[in-house]
């Protein structure tokens, strides 16, 4: 059996027993959509970027289940928006943006719309997902939620320690400096660029194909190296797991990593619900406790759901208004910063503390997040 068959009928089972309700044919266009165009020449690929594949490919299936399947277009659409809008970083430029241009009333997701718009008319790599998203499926509601998917994870992914999403809302800039801001009326979808600007594109395109085509080969060796060290830290924990905690606990860590439901992990392990819930949390617990403070915290807590900045460290919004205030003006000033993707040396010297203090605290932050969750 070739690695494409046994990736299919890996998905198959997975989508089996995760939508048992809807018909074959859309559970067979998402593992058409997820393995992709080229999936038959995984075979030649080296052992360690099939591992990075497949990292990739549960990534983008836990986006749609999240955000998109079964999820109206609009409410998708917005849900794309707020996501991509929760990006502090991008945020701050676009408020700067607005705040030096010529229309001082927009809004930032405005701003984002166009970029995004902007992005699915020009950028090659979406027009290449749209063309075999097409092909995948006839059905527009599927089409809507695999394509808002696509969007997403592409938006997301780390350029330099930055979303590309903000790299090309720099190149976005650039293009419309002399156009200046379009008009979005409230409760429409984007509209098309100003004719100033595709008129600047035209003139200019051997030279923005010249520089998509330096971004685009930045942006791939950027993501392997990403994924590289993902895989070492992932070897780490599990190492690490093992020798200080339960190999049960590592084989966990795997199955989660795939993507699988606790559920799924509980037959896989023969083992109750309630035990594979209580080593989640023995994982979350050693995982923050140990194991990251001498690696990235927000890598392994983004495995595990209870991220600061993807999942609110696993609280709902009740929970964590609850949370946020049993926190101390110190703790909450770590937070803020964390948030805005500062590193625990930063805010050591900001706040002019030891590190160890600092992971100390940080420690105490996620441990009181954790009784909250349980």
């Amino acid at each position: 059996m070739t690695l494409a068959e046994s990736w299919t009928n890996q998905w198959r089972f997975q989508l089996e027993n995760d939508y048992p309700n809807h018909s074959q044919n859309t559970r067979e266009s998402i593992i058409n959509w997820l393995l992709g165009e080229d999936f038959t020449s995984l075979d030649s690929l080296p052992p360690n970027q099939q591992e990075r594949i497949k990292l990739g490919l549960n990534f983008r299936y836990r986006i749609l289940q999240q955000r998109y399947l079964d999820t109206p277009p609009e409410k998708s659409y917005r849900n794309l928006i707020q996501r991509l809008g929760n990006l502090m970083i991008l945020r701050q430029k676009v408020r700067l943006w607005v705040a030096t241009s010529r229309d001082r009333q927009r809004q930032v997701v405005d701003v984002l719309q166009e970029v995004v718009q902007e992005m699915l008319n020009s950028d090659r790599y979406l027009q290449q997902q749209i063309q075999w998203i097409s092909k995948c499926t006839n059905d527009r509601k599927l089409s809507n939620a695999l394509l808002f998917t696509t969007v997403e994870e592409y938006c997301l992914r780390p350029i330099r320690n930055q979303p590309l999403l903000v790299y090309r809302f720099v190149n976005y800039l650039r293009r419309s400096q002399r156009g200046g801001l379009t008009q979005v009326p409230a409760g429409e979808w984007i509209k098309q660029l100003s004719d100033e600007i595709l008129s600047e594109e035209t003139e200019d395109t051997i030279s923005l194909l010249d520089n998509q085509a330096i971004s685009e080969y930045e942006n791939e060796q950027y993501f392997q190296t990403q994924q590289n060290q993902r895989l070492t830290v992932q070897a780490e924990f599990e190492d690490y797991l093992i020798k200080n905690v339960d190999p049960i606990a590592a084989e966990w860590l795997r199955l989660y990593l795939q993507g699988l439901s606790q559920e799924a992990i509980a037959q896989k392990l023969n083992l109750p619900i309630k035990q594979i819930y209580r080593l989640r949390e023995k994982v979350s617990y050693h995982a923050i406790k140990n194991f990251t403070l001498k690696q990235n915290p927000e890598l392994v807590t983004s495995w595990l759901g209870t991220s600061l900045s993807e999942h609110r460290l696993g609280l709902n919004s009740e929970l964590w208004e609850q949370f946020w205030d049993s926190l101390n003006p110190n703790q909450r000033q770590i937070i803020e910063r964390l948030k805005a993707g500062e590193t625990l040396e930063i805010i050591a010297q900001a706040l002019n503390l030891k590190l160890t203090q600092i992971q100390q605290e940080w420690t105490t932050i996620y441990l009181m997040a954790q009784d909250i969750r349980n």
